[in-house]
């Protein structure tokens, strides 16, 4: 049976904006309160996945979330009328309004942790939503994702939902980003890795000293846990807490796998050599031929790789069975990245091509090609029991460019996020989306 590595890119939602929320994420915070384009964003977003799939890959939908949050501001104390709510948390706390406009959810690599049917226990795909308890703004996310997930994979013969874990730091959970799968083929039997900044129980392990190490240990055993998974099939690793505390706040963010090839940096791990033993003896047990590709501080420093976002690009395996990487337009504009990246397709290496994308808004908020993205291994079977809704087609792209043109605004500032307004636009566009993307009802507004 055929198998395919579905990507599921998030949709960027009304209220795209530089807040600033997120402490580690340099970009992030170096364009906080500049003006954003939530339009722009959207449709640059859309342009990729438009692109993938003409290239002949699956391509998905995931939708955006309800901003601003009125339900988590009254959870703050703050009472009234939806237009009271945001007046006055405009007033009295305008930081907790513009976490609660955020359009984090965004970056769907966040979202949850995947693991496929190949992998687990009972032979079904499983899916664990993201705590993403270290940032408020991203906290309030997991349960609209979860009913999201499960409105595009509702099918319980193939496909398993477990909720959050616990929301508290000791499991703190950061999804996909912090995770990846090597394999021979999507459909067989592959070895899970997961990448961890801290152990939460063990002061044995190392931890950074200037920014949070946002995925435990224990968050990522507990997962590996929930869906089944054999202790042949997974690897743990730290990263290197060095590398955390010059911005690299997911492993995604200095790390790239897919099918037998790990790109990464030479700095990302804290046990390099211990963690592509443990990888390669593993995978080789399943018949896997794993491969890396480490690059040397020498020619790309963390700084760079941080602030063009080398690694947090695409690595996609095409019809040939060569690789393509898709890289954001700030990897070209890095003279020592771009470099490096000539010299690897030169190479005649197992990355074969380089593609780059403009994706400028999403970057400039701290988020790359694979932050947009949450990769899903499904077999032919799985892939038809797939809401169809979500899953990209020419007509439902030519229908989102229309909607994100109809319904979002072209700028946006931290000011604007205290009117009314802009919760009714967002709870229109999202009522209709949830129609084009036939998801049914899965937001607040449209349960309560």
């Amino acid at each position: 049976m055929k198998s395919f590595e579905v990507n599921f890119d998030g949709l960027v939602g009304p209220t795209h904006n530089y807040g600033g929320l997120s402490f580690g994420n340099v970009a992030s915070q170096s364009n906080s309160q500049q003006a954003s384009n939530p339009r722009e964003a959207a449709l640059q977003g859309l342009e990729k996945m438009k692109a993938l799939m003409d290239m002949g890959f699956v391509q998905g939908v995931l939708a955006p979330q309800e901003r601003p949050d009125v339900a988590a501001l009254r959870r703050l104390g703050f009472g009234g009328s939806d237009a009271q709510v945001i007046e006055r948390a405009a007033k009295e706390a305008m930081p907790l309004l513009v976490a609660s406009c955020s359009a984090s959810s965004m970056w769907v690599a966040n979202a949850a942790t995947v693991s496929p049917s190949a992998d687990t226990a009972d032979g079904r795909v499983h899916f664990t939503a993201a705590n993403l308890n270290c940032k408020f703004h991203r906290s309030i996310e997991h349960p609209t994702t979860s009913r999201v997930l499960g409105a595009m994979f509702a099918d319980h013969d193939h496909f398993a939902h477990h909720a959050a874990l616990p929301a508290v730091a000791q499991f703190g959970d950061e999804g996909a980003a912090n995770h990846t799968r090597f394999c021979r083929d999507y459909g067989e039997a592959g070895v899970e890795f997961f990448v961890y900044g801290r152990s939460a129980f063990d002061s044995r392990y190392p931890a950074p000293q200037k920014y949070p190490a946002r995925q435990t240990l224990e968050a990522s055993q507990a997962v590996a846990r929930l869906h089944g998974l054999s202790e042949e099939g997974v690897v743990f690793a730290q990263q290197n807490p060095a590398v955390i505390d010059q911005g690299v706040f997911h492993n995604d963010v200095i790390a790239v796998g897919n099918g037998e090839l790990l790109f990464h940096h030479q700095d990302a791990f804290l046990n390099t050599e211990q963690t592509l033993a443990e990888l390669h003896g593993k995978l080789a047990a399943r018949g896997a031929n794993f491969q890396s590709i480490s690059v040397p501080r020498d020619q790309v420093a963390v700084e760079d790789a941080v602030r063009s976002y080398l690694f947090n690009s695409q690595l996609l395996t095409r019809a040939n069975g060569s690789m393509l990487l898709i890289v954001p337009e700030e990897c070209r504009a890095n003279p020592r990245v771009w470099q490096y990246l000539q010299g690897l397709i030169a190479s005649a290496g197992p990355i074969a091509e380089v593609k780059v994308f403009d994706l400028k808004q999403s970057m400039q908020n701290g988020g790359g090609p694979a932050c947009l993205r949450l990769r899903v291994a499904l077999n032919e079977k799985e892939l038809a029991a797939v809401n169809p809704g979500v899953i990209m087609t020419p007509a439902l792209y030519e229908t989102l460019t229309q909607w994100v043109s109809k319904h979002y605004r072209d700028a946006l500032r931290e000011n604007d996020l205290a009117d009314p307004q802009l919760l009714i636009e967002c709870r229109t566009a999202l009522d209709e989306l949830t129609n084009i993307l036939k998801l049914g009802s899965v937001y607040p507004f449209q349960i309560n």
